[in-house]
């Protein structure tokens, strides 16, 4: 309780510490702002502004996601303020500031057009790169996921994902997603500050991101700073789109896996606007004809938002998602493939709504951001009606962010609560968890400055104060962040401690198995990661990018299944520690604008210790180490995209060393001798003996993907987009499930070819 009542007092200390260093500012003048687009009213980031006195002298910052920008601790005087990013025309200002003065000034940015002839050429907004990552944090826009080609017209946030290296994923099935070595229930997903437990269709290409909603993604695949916490190996922090605030437009699609419905347009022009999103599987009309084979799978989402400027200094955004998912994804084992029967299937929902309130109080240089936010997710396995393992989590959580500017440091910290409801049913799997209904309360704060001592050069401290008071755990998590920026040259690092107290348990002894239950760290104690991460980027020319990355993560107290060499369809839970490391390297070529590649390689290593008895009596040692089944050593994407004449052409192709498995011994039958039993007569039951655990790998995978799309204009302002693609070029059989007991397979889908239309009006 001591700790929690010194976290609770460093809670108090912080308002004192904004005080202060507002009064060291007093002095000097603040210009700030937000920057929109004139067509359409979303925000722009990336935006450079920069102000410059009358001898020469400058100063400025870039726009973040909201299109903010802030410049503090200005000498008083004349300014003139120009603001540039590519595709718009500059935006020029003169301003006089006084001491002590805070101006808010907004302007919209007009989009730079060039006329050839009748044809009307408008630039689009600059992609973020592959390889423009920085100590495992990635930025992604909607430019960057066209690239990558997909079974669906409209691009989807997971396929340009699962073409990172440091990202493993089951392939085209499952919706699970392992970065640098972390388990999928390891990594928060956020959209609008909202977080969402399962938001991967059950379709691996499929997300619940569509391009058509996100602003950008910020991916920190570890090393992430002090205002995340929770989880112990990613963020996946997602901004939607504000939806157009200055008329309607709207787009339809068809292809073979998934239909989409997307309008958005103003409610009060200028000022309030909407973004809707409906999609809708169609695979079983569509992609199981095409291939002449069951897909039994079903998935949608429906997602909404409402946007409002509420006066100059405020903004107000309220976010609804609501997905589903149900399938089968492996074989009945018990079953002769002759006879007919109903398989399990898997079933999740997510329902997710929160609101952000963002606002600039007129008397300091701060941005402030209030969350709210609701999330659910349902998740149900077994027979279709009857599942036999449920499991039911809720989420209440608020958050308070505050960026306090002052010259060339801000000051960020921020405090947050949130309760959280569990409640699991699993059927008896886990012998040794007895699960009822849970219930976790998380308080805590944060304080994260970033220094900019010196011109390229960014140092960003923090320290997390998290507890959780319901279970009487406290935790201090230093976090740390630099970049050096000189020249062409990019050095950047990163390190911190994370904690979970929410975890989520798997039965990762067989493959096809994604059903997970929400519960609190059942052992007793709560898992923890250490991370540091390294890196260099170099871009000697404008189309030339290289970056190189290392990883090290070092993981305790984790949750897995016990391992047993007898099969069974029950378990037991045991603790385990664990390391990943491991280094990624990309290489990026040509424009974003007529032609670029990419080319990543990812190696990495995933090692799990248990001292587990069953382990112990197996293999004579005391500790056993093995590599769990997502640790893919090797991981290559090579990604084109060719635009002539009007065309769009992306190809992909994907290579990967093959994931570990549980090799069979042999075979033996037992005979259950639970009374008298005449063991020359009864033959008994056939059974797998299995060795060490993990100790096969599966086949390699990889696959070839290709797709071709045109833009037509039909009208003023309506456009027609044709699509046609092929999955899977060369048929490659990629193996997803393998059954020990019969030997079948389940593999992963063969060649496709798949034609899509989008009619929009922009």
């Amino acid at each position: 309780m001591s700790s929690f009542l010194r976290l609770v007092k460093s809670v108090l200390i912080l308002p004192l510490l904004l005080v202060f260093v507002a009064s060291a500012s007093a002095q000097t003048a603040t210009v700030r702002g937000f920057v929109t687009d004139s067509s359409d009213g979303q925000p722009i980031p990336g935006v450079n502004v920069v102000l410059s006195d009358v001898s020469g002298g400058l100063s400025g910052a870039a726009t973040d996601t909201d299109g903010f920008y802030a410049v503090s601790r200005i000498v008083p005087g004349i300014y003139k303020l120009k603001a540039s990013f590519v595709g718009f025309k500059d935006h020029e200002i003169d301003l006089t500031l006084a001491a002590s003065e805070i101006q808010t000034i907004n302007f919209k940015m007009v989009v730079e057009e060039t006329e050839l002839g009748e044809v009307l050429v408008e630039s689009t907004r600059e992609t973020a790169g592959a390889a423009n990552i920085t100590a495992g944090l990635q930025t992604i826009r909607p430019a960057d996921i066209s690239l990558v080609p997909a079974p669906d017209i409209s691009a989807d946030l997971v396929n340009y994902l699962t073409s990172l290296p440091g990202i493993v994923s089951q392939g085209d099935r499952g919706g699970q997603l392992f970065i640098r070595g972390g388990e999928p229930t390891q990594n928060m997903v956020l959209l609008d500050g909202i977080q969402i437990f399962q938001p991967f269709h059950i379709v691996g290409f499929f997300s619940a991101f569509p391009a058509d909603i996100i602003n950008s993604a910020d991916v920190y695949a570890g090393g992430f700073g002090a205002r995340f916490g929770g989880r112990l190996s990613s963020v996946m922090d997602i901004t939607a789109r504000t939806g157009n605030k200055q008329r309607m437009v709207g787009a339809a699609t068809i292809a073979p896996f998934v239909s989409t419905v997307r309008l958005e347009g103003p409610l009060l022009p200028g000022k309030v606007s909407f973004l809707a999103s409906y999609r809708q599987s169609v695979i079983e009309q569509g992609a199981s004809k095409l291939v002449d084979q069951e897909l039994p799978f079903e998935f949608g989402d429906i997602f909404a938002k409402i946007h409002a400027k509420l006066g100059s200094s405020a903004q107000l955004s309220i976010t609804g998602i609501q997905t589903d998912d149900n399938g089968r994804l492996g074989l009945d084992p018990l079953v002769d493939s002759e006879v007919e029967t109903v398989p399990d299937e898997i079933q999740w929902e997510n329902l997710a709504v929160g609101s952000r309130l963002i606002f600039l109080p007129a008397s300091l240089p701060v941005f402030a951001e209030l969350l709210i936010s609701y999330s659910s997710l349902n998740n149900k396995f077994g027979p279709p009606g009857d599942p036999t393992q449920t499991t039911n989590a809720t989420l209440f959580s608020f958050a308070s962010n505050l960026t306090h500017y002052v010259g060339t440091t801000d000051f960020n910290w921020g405090i947050f609560l949130s309760s959280s409801k569990l409640d699991s049913d699993l059927g008896g799997i886990f012998q040794n968890v007895d699960l009822k209904v849970e219930y976790i309360t998380e308080v805590g704060a944060y304080l994260e400055p970033v220094f900019n001592p010196m011109e390229g050069l960014s140092v960003q401290p923090g320290v997390r104060l998290q507890s959780f008071p319901s279970k009487n755990e406290s935790f201090i998590e230093p976090r740390l962040r630099v970049v050096w920026n000189t020249g062409i040259h990019r050095l950047s690092m990163a390190a911190g401690t994370y904690h979970q107290e929410l975890t989520g348990l798997n039965d990762r002894r067989n493959a096809g198995d994604i059903f997970t239950a929400w519960t609190a760290a059942p052992n007793g104690k709560v898992p923890e990661a250490k991370h540091i991460i390294a890196g260099y980027r170099v871009q000697p020319t404008n189309w030339i990018t290289f970056a190189a990355e290392g990883f090290y993560k070092d993981l305790t107290n984790l949750v897995v299944p016990e391992w047993t060499a007898f099969p069974r369809f029950n378990t037991n839970i045991q603790a385990a520690d664990g390391t990943a490391s491991g280094f990624d390297i990309r290489l990026e070529l040509g424009s974003s604008d007529k032609f670029q590649t990419t080319i990543s390689w990812g190696r990495s290593e995933v090692k799990y210790g248990s001292k587990a008895r069953a382990l112990q009596i197996l293999t004579g040692e005391a500790e056993v180490e093995y590599s769990p089944p997502h640790d893919r050593k090797d991981q290559i994407n090579i990604m084109t995209s060719l635009k002539l004449k009007g065309f769009n052409f992306n190809v992909r192709w994907q290579f990967g060393t093959g994931l570990p498995f549980n090799e069979s011994l042999g075979f033996d039958r037992w005979v259950l001798l639970d009374s008298l039993v005449n063991v020359t007569e009864i033959p008994g039951e056939e059974r797998v003996l299995y060795g060490r655990p993990y100790t096969g790998r599966l086949p390699t995978y990889h696959r070839l993907d290709i797709s071709l799309d045109r833009e037509f204009r039909i009208g003023p302002t309506t456009f027609l987009t044709i699509q046609t693609g092929i999955l899977n070029a060369y048929d490659r059989r990629n193996l997803f499930f393998l059954d020990l007991f019969t030997l079948r397979r389940v593999d992963q889908l063969p060649f496709i070819p798949t034609l899509g239309i989008k009619l929009e009006y922009k």
